[in-house]
This record gives structure tokens, C-alpha cells and sequence, in this order.
């Protein structure tokens, strides 16, 4: 019991070390909304490579983001808060928001599973769409939301440039949609496409990964 204790005051003060330097703190901040490439952090925050990688390497070692590949482009990164980084830290600032859409590629699955998750806890207004959207919600989605009791009617795919309107609050939820909407102001989560394996579990592991960031996200947003 006293040596739990002890290593978790140990993690818990190397988490808060690494957080003592106000740029590390600042990439924290970021990244508590969504994953972000090393390009855009430093583009963010108007350092050099040399020096961001350093507080990378740092926050990386005190277990606070991982790194992940890029499913379109696989040169590129995301860095990502890892789960429970911030178990017994406050978070970043609350931002307004009239309504949250949440954007992937097909607007078959991973969008509709983020907006249907959204509705569950928050009273914000939240709805989907995709850059180039599908006939119908993949089947494994289906599947996936029946075993959570999460109701999909309703979220048939559209196209963006249907929904999108002024003053949405954008989540774009898969990489190839992100990285070519380039001029798009909003947040992004790099969540990978259970339609590349297409089993149940790809599916369940969306939806487990959507649902903690939705429950992360959710207390951060009030209505504008």
C-alpha cells in the first residue's frame, strides 16, 4: 500500500516537472483539444524543430503524449495526450461553441459514432459530415452502436458542404480529412479507420477511443 503510494506521488510529481516549463505546458494545452503534427506545433508556436523536439522528448518521457503515424501520409505524425495524462491536473481553458461538427472522410462511421456519443453528454448541439461521403453507415458502426445503446437513426452520410455552417465548432476525426482540409479552423483527433480492418474489434476500439475524448471535451465546451 505505502510503496503504491510512493510511485504514484513519484509519477504524479514527474508529470507536474515536466509541465513546469511554459512551452511544455502550452503543447499540453493543445493537445488536450485534439492530436496535432509536429509541423503544426511548431507553426503554433514559433520555435525551432531542434527545441520542440527536446520538449516532446520530454513530455513523451514523463508519459504525458505518445506518437502516432499517420494513416494518409504516413511521413507525417500526431502527437496525442496519452489516457489519464492529466488524472489530477487541471486542464486547459473552456471555449464557446453554437454547434460541434464532427467531420471524417466517408461520414460513414467514426463521425456519426463521435456525434451520436456527443448528443449523449452534452446539450450543444452536435452533427456530422464528410469530405466525400458514402451511401450508408459502414455495418460494423451499426453493429458497434446497437452494443453501447447508442442510436444512429438519423446521421445518414452528407457531404460537408451541405451541414458545415458559420460558427460551427469542427472535430475532424480522421486523418485523411484533416490533412486535406488544410484551410479549416478547428480541432482534430486522430482516430484510426476501423474500416481498414473492418472486425468488431477495430470498431469497438473507435469507439472506445471517440468516447473518452468526447468525455474529455465535452466539460471544456459551453454554449456560445
Amino acid at each position: 500500500m505505502n510503496i503504491e503510494l510512493t510511485d504514484s506521488l513519484r509519477e504524479r510529481a514527474a508529470r507536474h516537472a515536466a509541465l513546469a516549463d511554459p512551452a511544455r505546458l502550452r503543447i499540453v494545452d493543445m493537445l488536450t483539444l485534439g492530436d496535432l503534427s509536429p509541423k503544426e506545433l511548431q507553426a503554433e508556436l514559433g520555435m525551432p524543430s531542434n527545441l520542440l523536439s527536446h520538449h516532446l522528448r520530454a513530455l513523451e518521457g514523463a508519459g504525458l503524449i505518445m506518437r502516432q503515424r499517420s494513416e494518409a501520409d504516413k511521413r507525417r505524425s500526431y502527437f496525442r495526450l496519452t489516457t489519464g495524462a492529466l488524472d489530477g491536473l487541471v486542464p486547459g481553458t473552456e471555449h464557446g461553441a453554437h454547434r460541434i461538427l464532427f467531420v471524417c472522410t466517408r461520414n460513414s462511421a467514426r463521425s456519426q459514432l463521435a456525434t451520436a456519443l456527443w448528443r449523449q453528454v452534452s446539450e450543444i448541439p452536435a452533427t456530422s459530415a464528410g469530405t466525400h461521403p458514402a451511401d450508408r453507415i459502414a455495418q460494423g458502426a451499426t453493429e458497434v452502436a446497437l452494443r453501447h445503446g447508442l442510436e444512429l437513426t438519423g446521421l445518414a452520410p452528407r457531404s460537408l458542404e451541405q451541414v458545415a455552417r458559420d460558427g460551427d465548432f469542427i472535430v475532424t476525426v480522421c486523418d485523411n480529412a484533416h490533412e486535406e482540409l488544410t484551410e479549416l479552423d478547428g480541432i482534430h483527433w486522430s482516430v484510426p479507420d476501423p474500416l481498414r480492418l473492418d472486425t468488431g474489434a477495430a470498431f469497438e476500439d473507435a469507439y472506445l477511443d471517440i468516447a473518452r475524448r468526447v468525455q474529455g471535451l465535452a466539460p471544456r465546451l459551453h454554449a456560445a
